[in-house]
């Protein structure tokens, strides 16, 4: 049988792989249990520092597998959420772990690592919301990016409706959502969805390079980082300042060292020039 979600490591970068191409990677039970334990997997392998999520060509993935549902295998609050049944790890992807820890918000469970979207085709719906889970996203020039939950007749409950106005405004996250259009690469870019476009076989090498650049940078910094922005995402801006001052002085208490970061500065000076050289 073939396996609904690959993985592949490599040099601290682990490239997520949803490997259900002949249904443009429609998220069955099969992926909708086997992905979210994957990222907590490599979540706790200290191997890994960053992680690449992609589908399998020629689509990112077309969302919660609509012939299961009419098929009657799905009611219409696992087709909402893509609840499925109990995953490896006690984890799936309607939120709920099955061993009392507690749920998550979105498609993917928590996570302190940077997860790049690496968006190879059309991502949509509940495929959309799983590329809005992802820290940020490239996109090849063949992705096309749509919300069809009124068109199905659902509503979207992995975050779309919090995460897309984030990412592109509300008027814009509206008229996706009430149209059902589909946005392709470049007027994503415009739109602030995704941070970079680049030829469809340059995709997983430019993320990867990406990756490479993050694991230069000290790890547990990033983490910082990242949970920083995860929870300013959460409050309003007053409450944002605090919360990134309490980070900041708490970070600067016991094991700061100034001869660590004067080394570190020595490097980012000789970095800078290489990047700014024409």
């Amino acid at each position: 049988m073939t396996e609904p979600v690959v993985v592949d490591i490599a040099d601290g970068v682990a490239t997520i792989t949803i490997n259900r191409p002949e249904a443009r990677n429609a998220l069955n039970r099969a992926v909708r249990r086997r992905l979210p334990a994957v990222i907590t997997e490599l979540e706790a392998d200290h191997g890994v520092d960053v992680m690449i999520l992609t589908g399998a060509d020629p689509a990112f993935s077309a969302g919660v597998d609509l012939k299961e549902f009419g098929a009657g295998d799905v009611g219409g609050d696992e087709l909402r959420s893509g609840a499925g049944a109990a995953a490896p790890q006690s984890v799936d992807m309607d939120g709920r772990s099955r061993d009392g820890q507690p749920p998550w918000r979105g498609a993917l469970p928590p996570r302190t690592k940077l997860l790049i979207g690496a968006v190879n085709g059309v991502a949509v719906t509940g495929g959309l919301e799983l590329a809005l889970a992802c820290d940020f996203l490239i996109a090849s020039e063949r992705a096309r990016f749509a919300d069809t939950h009124a068109r199905v007749g659902v509503m979207p409950g992995w975050g779309l409706t919090v995460l897309l106005p984030q990412r592109v405004g509300v008027a814009r996250a509206r008229e996706m959502s009430v149209t059902g259009n589909f946005v392709d690469a470049a007027l994503a870019y415009d739109w602030g969805l995704v941070n970079h476009v680049v030829p469809h076989d340059e995709l997983l090498p430019y993320c990867r390079q990406l990756a490479a650049d993050c694991r230069t940078v000290d790890q547990v910094a990033v983490r910082r980082m990242l949970s920083t922005y995860d929870r300013n995402s959460l409050v309003t801006d007053d409450e944002a300042w605090r919360i990134e001052d309490e980070v900041s002085r708490n970070w600067e208490g016991p094991g700061f060292d100034p001869a660590e970061i004067e080394k570190r500065r020595a490097g980012i000076m000789e970095r800078g020039r290489s990047q700014t050289q024409s």
